[in-house]
């Protein structure tokens, strides 16, 4: 059998189950710490709820995904996860689900790695979202889940601080209310309104229009230009605002599309 014949039926083997998403609709790549439990409860010394220097490998992870080579209009995390909007025109490998899937995943193992000198992986999912309500209900889930988190987090570690076991602090915090988990922090001197928004809501970063002036050496004229600069919003706003964030972001990344 010729090289040529060969090939082409290896590749039909190769590719039997390729699948492309489909154009037209959003997508968002969701990334997840993989075994990052162990990593950060057995290898590294971190401070407990939450960590800044963890925070901050995190941040610069998604970073460096929202300028990979795929057109990324929105990036969220929160915790050990990262959540990227694409452009509604991304067309970046075609849309091959494999591809999509493996090169984010190791952009991000290696990007997460080199910034905190640990062998670190990260595995992939793609959503699709087929309208822009999807989109925005997508990002809410996602913050309200980050709410949730640091909430429980919070009157946990509170709780094993006290020297109440793991399983207690589960058992105790298990069915109780929000409301009730505020309480317990409030009755220990924590009011979790005051804790820092990052924790509580996560971190969004997207693409914003800075106005810039600049000298012209040729005509000896201060100009006015606009650069593209990277937002790294710490503060995100909640609710009904966050929504509008979002929209205005899509809605942004469309001009002169």
């Amino acid at each position: 059998m010729d090289f040529n014949t060969l090939d082409k039926l290896m590749r039909r083997f190769e590719q039997s189950l390729d699948r492309t998403m489909l154009n037209g609709i959003y997508m968002v790549a969701r990334l997840d710490g993989h075994g990052f439990t162990r990593l950060t409860k057995k290898e590294w010394n971190l401070e407990k709820p939450f960590d800044i220097r963890f925070r901050d490998a995190m941040i610069e992870t998604t970073k460096h995904l929202m300028d990979c080579g795929f057109r990324m209009i929105y990036g969220y995390t929160q915790s050990d996860e990262i959540s990227l909007l694409f452009h509604l025109k991304d067309n970046t490998f075609g849309r091959k689900e494999r591809k999509l899937l493996s090169i984010l995943a190791a952009e991000a193992s290696v990007a997460f790695s080199m910034q905190t000198g640990r062998a670190a992986v990260f595995d992939n999912r793609l959503v699709p979202l087929p309208t822009m309500e999807n989109v925005v209900d997508y990002f809410r889930w996602r913050q309200e889940d980050a709410h949730r988190n640091s909430l429980n987090s919070h009157c946990y570690w509170k709780l094993r601080q006290e020297g109440v076991s793991a399983d207690e602090a589960q058992e105790q915090l298990a069915g109780i209310s929000n409301s009730e988990k505020n309480e317990l922090l409030f009755s220990r001197g924590v009011n979790y309104t005051d804790l820092p928004s990052w924790q509580k809501r996560g971190v969004g970063m997207f693409y914003r229009d800075d106005d810039r002036q600049g000298f012209n050496p040729i005509t000896k004229e201060t100009t006015s230009y606009k650069r593209r600069m990277l937002c790294v919003e710490m503060e995100l706003p909640i609710g009904q605002e966050y929504s509008k964030l979002i929209n205005t972001v899509v809605e942004d990344s469309n001009k002169g599309d």
